[in-house]
């Protein structure tokens, strides 16, 4: 993933040299005080973004090792049946009483 270039911090503490004509210096800094709080509030989403692709990574990894256990092409109705066949073959006619 690519890094931020910049931090809240640089930007806040970024000087800007001056000329005659230049420009109004309390406008430019609330300017970049709207993008201070712009930037620090993307770097928390995409932190939490990363922290939740993360646990959504190892889930789907959780799962697939789960599912990997199950010989391939067998469902849940197949686990059944086999489980009632084999209920029927120890416990015979009981299971009908």
């Amino acid at each position: 993933m690519n890094k931020l270039n910049l931090t809240a911090k640089e930007i806040l503490e970024k000087e800007f040299k001056t000329k005659f004509r230049g420009y109004k210096q309390d406008e430019v800094d609330q300017f970049l005080d709207l993008i201070i709080k712009d930037y620090e509030s993307i770097k928390q989403i995409v932190d939490d973004l990363q922290q939740e692709n993360a646990r959504l990574k190892k889930q789907v990894e959780d799962q697939s090792r789960r599912q990997s256990v199950q010989p391939a092409g067998t469902t849940n109705f197949d686990i059944l049946k086999r489980l009632s066949n084999l209920e029927k073959h120890v416990f015979g006619s009981k299971l009908d009483e």
